[in-house]
């Protein structure tokens, strides 16, 4: 399955801070949509990196408690950000993910932020074609049998 048919099948709503949001504001936007990254924009789609809760705990670590509510988005976002096309694999976009230890990833064209992809929806899918193979093969199995 390519990514672009895993983002239309799961209607996700693409969620983006901007670059002079507060953390606090980042930390809010992320609890309320549960989610665990999102894609830093500018001119609304255009992305200059991305922030994860991993970033968000690294901040709080290093931060004094005084100065927290001075830090912005692009203060801790990661700005060497990997990402994938519409027409790559979700294959593909799980190796990219394993392969360079992070667990979520922006679906870009054309320059413009699409959706993002977590690990967990590449496994997701992942385990549903193996049942779907399973059901093939123990429904052809039994077939075997009666004929």
């Amino acid at each position: 399955m390519t990514i672009g048919e895993f983002l239309k099948r799961s209607r996700q709503r693409l969620v983006t801070c901007l670059p002079d949001d507060t953390l606090n504001a980042v930390a809010k936007v992320m609890y309320s949509h549960n989610i665990g990254a999102m894609p830093v924009c500018e001119l609304a789609t255009r992305m200059v990196g991305i922030i994860s809760e991993r970033d968000l705990v690294r901040a709080f670590a290093r931060t004094d408690w005084s100065e927290l509510q001075y830090l912005r988005a692009r203060d801790v976002m990661t700005t060497r950000v990997f990402s994938c096309e519409p027409d790559d694999s979700m294959r593909h976009a799980q190796e990219l993910m394993t392969e360079n230890h992070f667990r979520h990833l922006p679906i870009v064209k054309n320059g413009r932020v699409l959706g993002m992809l977590s690990i967990r929806d590449t496994l997701t899918l992942r385990v549903e074609e193996a049942e779907a193979e399973t059901k093939v093969l123990r429904d052809v199995v039994m077939a075997s049998r009666h004929s």
